[in-house]
């Protein structure tokens, strides 16, 4: 016999030792198998040699199939070799192999089996030394209330290392139906037997007919009740598409070149967006009992919908000028005329000293779309905006917050400060306002 892997189960108990002998001719094995122990005790050197040498008629047993033999051997070990019936580590033999022969002799050989279980809901693998599934489970019923032989699967084939039943009926329980068929054979010719054709995916298990639910009143006139049932749970999976919207984003913009009392300008129409998800739905015998999410993804991205909104003042109109007294000769009129040089101090929004600050590095037009698009990204031109996540501060994002002293102290509160950094990063890293915002659209940062 080829070795086992040392993480399988042990050898089964004595109890279940003491079970492979309960077949069919289960009382006749109890008495004979009672009479081997009485018989050993009373039985002196000189008897054995006797019964050694005589010529005995004993019923050997090997998983099921049962016949009578002859034979002068002395004990169980010589009469299975004489057989030609090899026993391995998992093989159980019954009574021991060292065990008298005497005429009339019963001796059970279960060979061992590996087979994959479900024991109240959980699965595992174990070995089992029985003829039939019938007698696997009456061994298996000592480890908890319900009790499966998990068939192994391979397209529409469902097998299990022995027969289901030998001799007997047996339930196939499918579709909402119950056929009652022979169990003499193996799990496939039996669910053939019932016009049971099954798929890759469905599940077929062998169990006692009070697990599989199955009662006299379901079955097909004049059957017996079956102790074995074959149990068939159709398992469909199913992908799911479904698309749901994005819905587009709204800000208002201030301009200070629009009054204030006009309706708002809609300077990007925008658009909604949506997401495609995809889930795998499970029903087993139409009853769901999963439903995964496999992928959701962006299929049409959502576009900002922008408003401007006027903050200029409508100016009150100018009162019509007093006329001149008539005995006015001349009149003389001064003016005064003034120059304001050239100021780096900026006023207005956070946008608008923006737009002053890039226009003043010649970055308009094109140039001041990429860097409004870019900020209003990052930080929608707060300079308070922080985020918890990754410590990133301000209106260009500065990662820390604390690289933006480098331009003034008051970088936590000064929009200006904050701009002037964040245009020489700009300038420094990627050349023009353009150039970071292609990259933050592919990368997601700049």
């Amino acid at each position: 016999m080829t070795s086992v892997p040392e993480n399988l189960e042990p050898q089964p108990t004595t109890a279940e030792t003491r079970a492979v002998t309960r077949t069919h001719r289960v009382r006749r094995r109890r008495t004979l198998i009672a009479s081997f122990t009485v018989g050993a005790l009373a039985l002196g050197v000189g008897s054995a040699v006797g019964v050694s040498q005589a010529h005995k008629t004993v019923t050997l047993d090997v998983d099921g199939e049962t016949r009578s033999v002859g034979t002068f051997a002395g004990d169980i070990e010589g009469l299975l070799a004489e057989q030609g019936v090899e026993v391995g580590d998992r093989d159980v033999v019954a009574p021991a192999a060292a065990t008298s022969l005497h005429d009339g002799s019963d001796v059970v050989v279960r060979t061992g089996k590996q087979v994959a279980i479900q024991v109240d809901g959980e699965e595992s693998s174990t070995w089992i030394n029985a003829a039939d599934a019938n007698e696997a489970l009456n061994l298996l019923s000592q480890r908890g209330s319900e009790v499966h032989l998990v068939a192994s699967r391979s397209e529409d084939r469902a097998a299990l290392p022995l027969d289901v039943h030998d001799g007997q009926d047996v339930a196939v329980v499918a579709d909402d139906e119950i056929e009652v068929v022979d169990g003499s054979e193996d799990l496939n010719a039996v669910l053939g037997a019932a016009d049971v054709e099954i798929d890759a995916d469905d599940i077929v298990t062998v169990t006692d007919a009070a697990t599989a639910d199955v009662t006299a009143k379901e079955l097909p006139e004049d059957a017996e009740m079956p102790a074995v049932a074959a149990v068939v749970q159709r398992v469909d999976v199913e992908r799911v598409t479904k698309t749901k919207t994005i819905e587009r984003e709204v800000k208002v913009k201030q301009s200070d070149d629009r009054y204030e009392d006009l309706d708002p300008k809609v300077k990007k129409k925008g658009r909604d967006g949506s997401r495609t998800v995809v889930r795998e739905i499970t029903t087993i015998d139409g009853e769901e009992v999963s439903n995964e999410k496999i992928t959701s993804m962006v299929t049409k991205e959502p576009r900002t919908r922008v408003l401007v909104e006027g903050t200029k003042p409508r100016p009150e109109p100018e009162p019509e000028p007093e006329p001149e007294p008539a005995t006015s000769s001349s009149s003389s009129s001064s003016s005064s005329s003034g120059s304001s040089g050239s100021s780096t101090s900026y006023s207005g929004s956070n946008r608008q000293i923006g737009q002053q600050m890039a226009a003043a590095r010649g970055w308009t037009g094109s140039q001041w779309s990429c860097l409004e698009s870019l900020w209003t990204k990052e930080s929608n031109w707060s300079h308070t905006a922080a985020n918890p996540s990754s410590g990133a501060y301000g209106i260009p994002q500065s990662l820390p917050g604390s690289k933006m002293a480098s331009h003034g102290g008051d970088w936590q509160t000064n929009p200006a400060t904050q701009i002037a950094w964040g245009l020489d990063y700009i300038a420094g890293r990627y050349g023009t306002p353009c150039g970071a915002w292609s990259h933050s659209q592919a990368n997601n940062w700049y």
